[in-house]
Formats: C-alpha cells, sequence, structure tokens
C-alpha cells in the first residue's frame, strides 16, 4: 500500500477570503439579467479550498418557460435565424474575440468552481475560443444541393434550414469547453438557444451573456438558466416549443433525457460515457506510450468521458510497462489547482468522491489488485484521491466495466492483438479508443475493428475543431465539431420546380 508521501502531492494554504467576493450572477433570459422567480440562491463551494466561490438565482419551470418563449420569438422573427450567414459568422468572431480577452477570468473561474489545475483551464478555454472562430466559418458554407439530372421538366434543390429552439444542457466537469462544442454551431446554423449549464459549475457559461450583451445578439437568441435538471430538465426536453435537445452527460441521465425528447418526436444529439481503452504492442513507443497512459487516466482527475480510462497491454511487456506507469503516476504533480505545475486537482464534489472510493473498494472485493493509491488524500482543504491503478485478471470485473470517473487506471494484459480488439470492443460503451505500435497493420487493423467514434494511433486525446466527435453505442448518438456539426442543427427541405406547363394530367 501507497502513503502520501510517496506520491508528489502539493498542498495549499489558501483560505476564502484570499480570493476575494464570490462570483454573482442571475439568469439570463430574452437578453437581460434576472432573478428566478422563486428567488432561491444557489451557492458554490470550491472542490480545493472549501470556500464559497459563486453565488447564482436559481431558475424554476416558469424561468425555463419564459426562456423558451423567448428563444421561440426570437426565432420567429427572424432577427437571427434570418441573418445573412456572413453576419452571423462576424458575431461568433466578436464573441471569441471577447472571450480572448477576457482569458484569465473566464480560466479563474472554471478552476475555482470545478477544481481543475488552472493551467488546464486556461488551456481549455483557449481551445474553446478556436472552437468559436471554426464554427463562424461553417455559418458562411451551409449549403444544400441543387438536382439537375431528373428530366427536362423539372429541376430541383434541397435547402438546409434552422432546425428551431434548441436545448442545450451541459457537465459540470468541462463546462466552458462543452459548452463551445454547441452553443456556437447551432448559432451558426441560425437557431436560438436555451443554455442549462450543470448546477455546479454554472460561471463560465453565465459569465458569457455579458459577451453576449455586448457584441450586439439579439435578444432572446441564446437563454441561460441556473438550477437543477431535476427541476428543469423535463421543460426543456418537452416542450413543443423546442426542437431539438443537444445533452452532454452520463448515459443514465441521457437515456432519461432522449426518452423525455424523443416521445415528442424531438431531434436529439446525445455525447455520454465512455471506458476507453489504450491498447500497447511491445513495439510501442515506450517513453510517449508511457505519459500517454498516465495523462490519459488522470487529466482532469478521471473526469471525462474521453478518459484512457483502460490500458490493455501485451503480456510480454505488462510487468515493465505497468512499472513504469506507476513510476510516472507517482512523479506527477497533483493538489493545489493554482500551482502551475499541477497536473490533477480534486474531486467534483463529496458524493463523487465517495462514489469513486466505493469503486476502488468493490474492485478490492472483487480480487482486483492495486498497484498504486486506492485511498484518500487526508488533508484540510480539498476532495482528493491518490492516482490509482488496479490490475484486473477477469475483464467482466465492475472496474473494469463501469465508468468510475476519477483517477482510476484499470489494467488487463492480452496475448494477441486479436484478443486486445475483442477486450477494447467487451463493453457498452464506444466513445474512442487508442493503440500503441509501430506496426502499420496492427494499427490499421485495430483501427478498422475498434467499435469507438475515435481511434488514435500512436497518441491519445488530441482533439481539433475540424474533427468530428461523439460515440458508438451507449457513448451516444450524434456528433460535435467537424464540418458536418453545423448540420446538426438543420433540417434539410426539397424544393421541386416544374419547367413550362404540366401536360401529364391524372384525371
Amino acid at each position: 500500500m501507497t502513503t502520501i508521501n510517496e506520491f508528489n502531492f502539493i498542498a495549499h494554504d489558501k483560505k476564502g477570503e484570499d480570493f476575494g467576493s464570490p462570483f454573482q450572477s442571475k439568469l439570463y433570459i430574452n437578453g437581460e439579467f434576472r432573478d428566478g422567480t422563486g428567488n432561491d440562491e444557489l451557492t458554490r463551494k470550491s472542490p480545493a479550498f472549501g470556500h464559497i466561490v459563486s453565488r447564482y438565482s436559481v431558475a424554476q419551470e416558469v424561468d425555463a418557460l419564459a426562456a423558451i418563449e423567448a428563444a421561440s420569438n426570437c426565432f420567429d422573427s427572424g432577427k437571427w435565424s434570418d441573418m445573412k450567414g456572413a453576419d452571423r459568422s462576424n458575431m461568433l468572431l466578436k464573441i471569441a474575440d471577447e472571450i480572448e480577452k477576457d482569458l484569465e477570468g473566464f480560466a479563474f473561474l472554471e478552476s475555482m468552481e470545478t477544481g481543475k489545475p488552472i493551467q488546464q483551464a486556461r488551456d481549455e478555454i483557449n481551445g474553446a475560443i478556436d472552437i468559436w472562430r471554426y464554427s463562424a466559418t461553417l455559418a458562411r458554407n451551409l449549403h444544400g444541393d441543387s438536382y439537375q439530372n431528373l428530366g427536362e421538366t423539372m429541376v430541383a434543390s434541397t435547402v438546409r434550414e434552422p432546425i428551431g429552439v434548441v436545448s442545450i444542457i451541459t457537465p459540470w466537469n468541462f463546462p466552458f469547453l462543452i459548452l463551445s462544442q454547441k452553443l456556437p454551431f447551432a448559432l451558426a446554423a441560425g437557431c436560438t438557444a436555451v443554455v442549462k449549464p450543470a448546477e455546479l459549475t454554472t460561471g463560465t457559461t453565465i459569465k458569457l451573456a455579458s459577451i453576449l450583451d455586448k457584441v450586439g445578439m439579439p435578444a432572446g437568441a441564446v437563454n441561460i438558466l441556473i438550477g437543477s435538471g431535476r427541476k428543469l430538465g423535463n421543460v426543456l426536453s418537452t416542450d413543443p416549443r423546442v426542437e431539438m435537445v443537444s445533452f452532454t452527460g452520463s448515459t443514465g441521465v441521457g437515456q432519461l433525457v432522449a426518452s423525455q425528447a424523443t416521445s415528442k418526436m424531438k431531434k436529439i444529439s446525445m455525447e455520454l460515457g465512455g471506458k476507453n481503452p489504450q491498447i500497447i504492442m511491445p513495439d510501442c513507443d515506450w517513453e510517449a506510450a508511457v505519459d500517454a497512459v498516465v495523462f490519459g487516466v488522470y487529466f482532469n482527475a478521471g473526469e471525462c468521458c474521453n478518459s484512457g480510462s483502460r490500458v490493455l497491454v501485451h503480456q510480454d511487456i505488462a510487468d515493465k510497462f505497468l512499472a513504469d506507469v506507476v513510476l510516472k503516476s507517482k512523479q506527477m504533480k497533483f493538489g493545489n489547482p493554482l500551482d502551475n505545475s499541477v497536473k490533477m486537482g480534486p474531486m467534483i464534489h463529496e458524493g463523487h468522491f465517495n462514489e469513486v472510493l466505493v469503486y476502488i473498494d468493490t474492485a478490492k472485493k472483487q480480487g482486483d489488485e492495486v498497484l498504486l493509491g486506492g485511498n484518500p488524500i487526508i488533508h484540510e482543504q480539498g476532495l482528493y484521491i491518490e492516482p490509482t491503478i488496479i490490475r484486473s485478471r477477469n475483464p467482466k470485473n465492475t472496474i473494469c466495466q463501469e465508468e468510475v470517473f476519477g483517477p482510476v487506471l484499470t489494467a488487463m494484459t492480452f496475448g494477441s492483438l486479436t484478443e486486445a480488439i475483442e477486450l477494447a470492443n467487451d463493453s457498452e460503451f464506444g466513445l474512442s479508443a487508442s493503440i500503441w505500435s509501430k506496426n502499420i497493420d496492427h494499427c490499421l487493423t485495430a483501427s478498422k475493428k475498434l467499435k469507438a467514434g475515435t481511434v488514435w494511433i500512436n497518441t491519445f486525446m488530441d482533439g481539433h475543431p475540424e474533427l468530428p466527435f461523439g460515440g458508438y453505442k451507449q457513448s451516444g448518438s450524434g456528433r460535435e465539431l467537424g464540418r458536418l456539426s453545423v448540420e446538426e442543427y438543420t433540417e434539410i427541405k426539397t424544393v421541386q420546380m416544374h419547367i413550362g406547363e404540366r401536360k401529364n394530367m391524372w384525371v
């Protein structure tokens, strides 16, 4: 068993008053900041420091209905939906510029509410800015097709029209980045939106509202609610004025949201859970693969649908490779998120902290071997869990099948590439996977056989706005990012035109 002295834990002595006053905001509906109808208040404590970092007014169902009404009226008015693509594009670019001007403010608030390291928060805000700029290009390039091969008396075209009001429901782990994988593409298509961020990490989403005001976004084009998904989710998923629901979160909640939305025949986009494998072949680039495994599981403290939470290692190298992963994991700095060298912060809240510990305890009871960690960090502030590596010899054990969403790596071995692919695919999830090998045949075989929305070869968790992202199986439906992502927020209309006199009368 390890002890805290074996880890590179960076403690902190910050107190609540060191951070100044909490960030405060209200709901943003129809271009105005307003209190929630019930006058309830939501407070958020930092999972790293324990002090109150933000306070918010809370929405009731009547406020959600008002937000939907504002979005519907704005869409029907054409103030945004009928705007030239070039003008929408310019607006999105202005928003990106304003976010960039306040990058440090966005990053600090994100770090305080989520507990993620400040440097990671900066990187994510920068990534979001890049996505906003990319989506702006798509606003100018949305188009249909024409058909000139239907005979001498017929010509036809297809046009893409914005679908209408979109409900956007985002999670707590990457609040602004995931918002930016949805909202700008919906806006680029000409849709209007009602956004509900996770109540734990509302700050950067509501902070965006001031920028929307500043750049002149039409009132009602974007509306932001604050509050519980249990209270607001049903109306956002079923109101007849909402045409589409875009959700990111756990598979269980996603299934509920999808059933509510599809019962009303709404279009859905679901980005859900993952149990993502990295296959390590004997001829891998050793140091790079070890580093990628450590990065893949401890990035964002493992609270990531794309987390590389399973490593499948060839039996000939397994003991040495896993020993090097353990060593590298001990070297990784974690703890104080305001230390620029820290790579991993605390768990998001106490309930989730306890859930991760239960998974580790279950693995022990099922006979899995703990190679590293497995314990909470006893510290006066923060919900920290040691970087944890568990070796399992039964792929059906809980730790091998279920999404832990914490800093817990599950390791298994295989004897052949065929066996590795079978192990990788032995999951209800299919979000991403990777293979590490210098053998191009092995790499291409894996890329064809792995049932995942993204397959990385000799890398892991790289991302670009140009490339679509989404999953197979229980990892979701639809795709975000990429040039086709804006089309997710459209309907196709066929227009047929007859040329000259119509002579073939039916009666």
